[in-house]
């Protein structure tokens, strides 16, 4: 009876030694492997976005695209009445018109003056023909280049797709009137889509540009491949800011806890599993699993 007892006592024992042993070897792994491993949840896709302004200024008289319209480099996407450019083209045109037959009279009238004999136009008046024939001709030079103008204004009412990509958030309408300048339209670059992943402080000595990675989309079983292109080289400084002198301000306050910074690390996507479609703004985490031992040495040749 005794025998048992203690057999029963030592199996309770070991059971609990065992427990509490495997419990502090995971706790130890996932210890390491949080501060020893280059992995962030905090990763999101990226996209090179155009901000799309017109050149000239009017009334919106047609918008030729969709929200989430794919286009080619070229296509139209919105139409700015063009009516006044096209009067403001005939006046130019009308104007150098003007001005070539001013020019043309003017350099008859040199020319007639330069071969009259020196007893019937003096050398001041021949001078005087010549330098009117130039200013003329400057004059009919400018009226050309204000054609120019008014054509390219002309041109300019119709906004083309600058690249490839996707229009994006659209609220343009037919009859808003933009001033020149002013973005009413943002499209995203096709293949330009991109990975910032922000890695803790403290992870980025396990990080080097050529190494491979992995991304996995939030919420799905999508990984993307790729490689680290760059690292971020600074990032804003919250408690040194300055005051109206210019001179810096330091937070007095200190924080007991002090949580590590997070560094941008751009990563460059070389594969996207079929069937996912990617968004600008997706969440995704990042785990960097291979180094490039050349583009390791080229880096730290390069700092």
């Amino acid at each position: 009876m005794k025998k048992n007892i203690k057999l029963s006592k030592f199996l309770r024992f070991a059971a609990t030694f065992s427990i509490v042993f495997l419990a502090v070897f995971l706790g130890l792994m996932l210890w390491d492997n949080y501060m020893n491993t280059a992995w962030t949840r905090d990763g999101r896709v990226r996209a090179d976005v155009v901000m799309v302004a017109p050149d000239v200024g009017g009334l919106v008289r047609h918008v030729a695209v969709l929200d989430n319209q794919f286009v080619h480099k070229g296509d139209l996407l919105y139409q700015i009445d063009a009516v006044r450019f096209e009067h403001a083209l005939h006046e130019a045109q009308a104007v150098a018109m003007t001005r070539k037959a001013e020019y043309e009279m003017k350099k008859r009238q040199s020319q007639r003056r330069n071969a009259a004999e020196d007893e019937v136009v003096s050398a001041e008046e021949r001078d005087d023909a010549l330098y009117d024939a130039q200013i003329a001709h400057a004059k009919y030079e400018e009226a050309l280049t204000q054609v120019e103008t008014a054509k390219l204004n002309l041109e300019r009412s119709s906004v083309r797709a600058p690249t490839d990509g996707w229009v994006s958030n659209l609220l343009l309408r037919k009859g808003d009137y933009i001033d020149a300048g002013e973005k009413h339209m943002a499209l995203i670059t096709s293949g330009s889509f991109w990975v910032y992943g922000y890695f803790e402080e403290h992870k980025l000595s396990l990080i080097h540009v050529g190494d491979e990675a992995e991304m996995r989309i939030l919420g799905t079983k999508f990984i993307l491949k790729g490689h680290v292109e760059s690292i971020a080289r600074g990032i804003s400084d919250r408690d040194n800011v300055t005051d109206g002198r210019l001179l810096a301000n330091v937070n007095p306050i200190f924080t007991w806890v002090r949580l590590a910074q997070r560094i941008p690390v751009r990563i460059h996507i070389d594969e996207v599993p079929e069937g996912l479609t990617l968004s600008a703004g997706m969440t995704c985490s990042v785990s960097i699993v291979k180094a490039n031992p050349d583009q390791r040495s080229a880096q730290f040749k390069s700092i």
